[in-house]
């Protein structure tokens, strides 16, 4: 049995949305989610699943919140402390079990109502490392960045052309509200915000609601012909998460275990050569560089393969086409399904100003970020 994504919906992508609460921006979201899929809530959908955290959502038991504006009242509702990526992969086995044909599943941030952001981070921090009163509480990103870069052999310039490439892809997506004009100059004369990376090359923060719909082979059929197909999704968890100690500095074993998974279950023996494109993890400019690798798409050295021109929108393997997360931003636990809906518009042709030519698989994959250490990779397509 398949299982396809069937319909999109979102709300905001902006780094504040005033007019609506994140459960109205939720509702807004599942509302063009259903009418996406030509699907109706509460006779159509078997289960509804929601992906948040109480600490960013600052309300205890903040899954309680999650029923009524995603139409899941008095239905089979579920919340999961995770990436929203997570969730749908929570909604593929659920289909693939036989139980259920048709799974909502729901992802939103509001970080602009977050009045103290970085002592969320401190407290995700490892409690012998939150004593030492680290200003940055990201710091870890600067460490991790300079042992890849020792590693890979990646200069500071290759981050910085990250950044450039990211930043000016995103003028062309109306989802991107970080996006700007900038050259490499810019970015490497630019101060350093956690060593070494400027305020180009971390993301800032977006608010944003995202509904995906899944459903089984028969129903996406029997719904037309926009479906997409989730052909394996996996996800893993670094061991020690949240422990400096543990951590393999300049690597990302989830993402390296997670896209393993994926690719078993999509039949994808060189992801470079059977699929057409990726948007990934790019929290941190490094990142990109790092999850290519670790997806088995660095080839001889991600860095290189970005300095040829290979990862660039009209190159052989354009990686992150719509921005990312540094022109779109990060979406807390939106982030995955940020990169998945970004995906979903591209093999639909719905791209618009980003739109790329003659796709047909793609990989996606995303990094939960402190302090889960979690990597979630899908492989989907379009027949």
């Amino acid at each position: 049995m398949r299982v396809a994504v069937v319909g999109v919906g979102w709300y905001g992508f902006k780094p504040t949305v005033p007019e609506l609460s994140f459960r109205e921006m939720m509702f807004e979201a599942a509302v063009r989610a259903y009418e996406d899929a030509g699907l109706d809530p509460r006779r159509d959908v078997d289960a509804f699943i929601s992906c948040q955290e109480d600490f960013w959502e600052g309300i205890a038991i903040s899954d309680e919140f999650a029923p009524e504006p995603i139409g899941g009242v008095l239905r089979p509702t579920m919340t999961i402390t995770g990436d929203g990526l997570q969730c749908v992969g929570q909604a593929y086995m659920m289909i693939k079990s036989g139980a259920f044909n048709v799974v909502a599943v729901e992802a939103h941030a509001k970080p602009s109502d977050i009045m103290s952001p970085q002592e969320i981070y401190e407290f995700s921090l490892d409690p012998n490392i939150r004593t030492l009163k680290i200003p940055n509480p990201l710091f870890q990103a600067g460490l991790d960045a300079v042992a890849y870069m020792r590693r890979s052999g990646a200069s500071r310039e290759h981050l910085a052309m990250v950044a450039v490439k990211n930043k000016v892809r995103g003028l062309l997506n109306p989802r991107a509200s970080h996006s700007a004009k900038v050259t490499l100059d810019q970015v490497l004369d630019s101060k350093p915000v956690i060593h070494p990376l400027t305020r180009y090359e971390i993301a800032g923060f977006t608010d944003v609601a995202i509904n995906v719909v899944l459903a089984s082979e028969d129903v996406a059929r029997r719904l037309g012909d926009k479906h997409v197909w989730v052909e394996g999704i996996w996800w893993a968890t670094e061991v020690g998460t949240g422990a400096v100690e543990w951590h393999e500095w300049g690597r990302m074993p989830s993402m390296r275990l997670a896209a393993l998974g994926a690719y078993k279950l999509a039949g994808v023996e060189d992801p470079l050569r059977q699929t057409d494109f990726s948007e990934v993890e790019d929290r941190f400019s490094y990142m990109e560089l790092l999850s290519l690798e670790e997806l088995g798409l660095g080839g001889g050295g991600a860095h290189r393969m970005l300095e040829s021109g290979y990862y660039n929108p009209e190159g052989g393997y354009p990686v992150n086409p719509s921005g990312g997360s540094l022109s779109m931003g990060v979406t807390l636990e939106a982030t995955g399904l940020s990169r998945l809906l970004e995906v979903v518009l591209q093999l639909r042709g719905e791209a618009g100003g980003v739109q790329l030519k003659d796709v047909r698989r793609a990989v996606v994959a995303s990094w939960r970020g402190p302090p889960t250490y979690t990597s979630i990779v899908a492989v989907v397509s379009r027949d």
